[in-house]
Order: structure tokens, then C-alpha cells, then sequence
């Protein structure tokens, strides 16, 4: 079968697209399959344990320097498990378009992608008891944790308003 050229042309853009981003697995996880239990253990004792193509590597090396005042917390490792997830997040950081840029404080949820998908979410709903900010993504994101953000796969969290609900499916 063959293809217009303009079709193959937007295809193989497409796929060039996905093979260089190196975000997504085959199966729509932002998480590389091989997690280190450290990092599981650690980080998402606290919050989601986030992918680490989410933050440029720079970011990345300054949270890990800075653990024992990780945002308010002591979130000090021994030598060798800040090594070890440290080793991985650099492997995995993002390295494509959308996270190039360190977001302010190296925060996530300041980053200019993760503000743009989430621009339509009022102030409120981040202080729900069921939600508690927006480092908590598994408070909508079924599939957080393991490193799924579908848009089709959200759920309300308790506590919305009637606004916020009927606002949910716009």
C-alpha cells in the first residue's frame, strides 16, 4: 500500500517526534520499566513518585544536593541510596523540548507545561483534603504512579464544588 506524500511525510515526522522525546514507553507510561525500589520507597513516601523525564537533569542534581532541605523537609539518604537514585534519575531526566527549561525552584508543578494542562484548575480544589496540592498527581491521575497522566483516565477527586465538578468535563 502506498502512501500520499504529505501522509508518510507526517507519519514519519511523528515517529521521529516519539523516538527522540523518549518519554513515553510503548504502553503510554511516562516511567521507565526499571525503577529502583530506593526511589519508590523514599520519594513517594511523601508524594508521587514522579518520572524523572518530568525535570531536566539540572534539576534533578540540585534536588538531590539538597535533600536536607527538600521544600521544607529533611529528606536526607545515606551515601549510597542518594547515589544509586541519583544515578538513575540523571539516566532518565528529560532531555526533549517540553521540560528543557528548569522550572522556578525546580518544581514540577511550576513548570510551564505542567501549568498550561492543569491552567484551568481552581485554587481550591489544590487545598482539598482529598487532594492536598498539586505534587499529589494519584489525587486525579488513576494511574500516577506508575507514571500514567492520561487525560482519559481521571477521576474527581472528593470534595469538589458543583462548579468544579460540571467545570471537571469541560
Amino acid at each position: 500500500m502506498t502512501y500520499p506524500d504529505a501522509l508518510r511525510n507526517h507519519l514519519a515526522g511523528a515517529l521521529l517526534g516519539l523516538t527522540l522525546t523518549g518519554l513515553a514507553h510503548a504502553d503510554g507510561r511516562l516511567m521507565p520499566a526499571q525503577v529502583p525500589a530506593s526511589y519508590t520507597q523514599e520519594c513517594a513516601a511523601c508524594h508521587t513518585a514522579y518520572p524523572p523525564g518530568l525535570l531536566p537533569a539540572p534539576s534533578w542534581r540540585r534536588l538531590m544536593t539538597e535533600l536536607d532541605h527538600h521544600y521544607g523537609s529533611d529528606a536526607s539518604l545515606d551515601a549510597s541510596t542518594l547515589r544509586q537514585i541519583d544515578t538513575w534519575l540523571q539516566a532518565h531526566a528529560g532531555s526533549y523540548k517540553r521540560v528543557s527549561g528548569e522550572p522556578p525552584q525546580d518544581r514540577i508543578t511550576r513548570s510551564v507545561w505542567f501549568e498550561r494542562k492543569h491552567r484551568r484548575i481552581d485554587a481550591s480544589v489544590w487545598q482539598l483534603p482529598s487532594v492536598r496540592g498539586a505534587a499529589q498527581c494519584a489525587a486525579c491521575h488513576v494511574g500516577a504512579e506508575r507514571g500514567r497522566f492520561d487525560d482519559d483516565a481521571l477521576r474527581q477527586p472528593a470534595g469538589l464544588s458543583a462548579r468544579d465538578r460540571r467545570a471537571w468535563s469541560d
